[in-house]
């Protein structure tokens, strides 16, 4: 591959699948366009569904999606900052990115540096039925028995969930003790199509779930958050 005048690398072919390459799959791009998919607009919210990209990284793809009409910016109402949109070029790769989808999900294996409690449980908040969450916020605080030091939680209101790793202030009103690996087994077993089995192996799609702890299961909890 060799450079374009805009950094880019190029294949140097007219083949459209190269061409396209050239600019879908570099490293991110996928992933900001999926979260854009999902309803993502603010630059928090795509960088939340991209857990380790780096803060510059965002903003150089996010220049080069507009400028190639896959996603199109304007200023916020209130405060500072852009929201992003995907224009009709940017839509027609919902596809895309559904046939990439179900692919991986039928066809890969999920391995341990796959399992990204934080992308998880952002995930799970894209899944939450807005309009069968009351009134007033619903904090759910995850705690992660292989991994003690982290907490995540998930704020359930109205009009966007969210998810947060540090202590929030809120009063907690579900504490969920689990593993790292519980709730991305979970949504494996919602998503992924069937598969034929490898020699050895366990197709993802037919793990056996852990429950979210077998002797404690979810229980109310009104006390404050120590972190808040």
């Amino acid at each position: 591959m060799r450079a374009t005048l805009e950094g880019m690398r190029t294949y140097g072919q007219f083949c459209p699948v190269a061409r396209a390459s050239e600019l879908l799959a570099e490293r991110w791009t996928p992933i900001i366009i999926r979260n854009l998919l999902n309803g993502c607009q603010s630059f928090s919210e795509i960088r939340q569904g991209a857990p380790g990209i780096p803060t510059a990284l965002l903003t150089k793809r996010l220049d080069t999606l507009e400028r190639h009409g896959i996603i199109e910016r304007e200023r916020v109402p209130v405060g500072r900052g852009w929201s992003y949109r995907l224009t009709q070029q940017g839509q027609e790769l919902r596809a895309v990115c559904e046939a990439m989808g179900q692919w991986g999900a039928r066809w890969l294996e999920v391995e341990p540096h796959h399992q990204d409690p934080a992308y998880v449980l952002w995930a799970t908040t894209k899944l939450v039925d807005v309009g069968k969450l009351p009134d007033h916020t619903v904090v759910v605080r995850f705690e992660l028995r292989d991994r003690p030091r982290d907490s995540y939680w998930l704020l359930l209101r109205k009009p966007t969930p969210e998810l947060c790793s540090k202590g929030t202030g809120y009063v907690e009103d579900i504490i969920a003790r689990t593993d790292r690996h519980s709730p991305e087994a979970d949504q494996l077993r919602r998503s992924a199509p069937q598969r034929p089995p490898s020699p050895g192996r366990t197709p993802a799609a037919d793990r056996r779930l852990h429950d979210l702890d077998p002797a404690q299961p979810l229980r109310r909890h009104r006390s404050r958050s120590a972190y808040g």
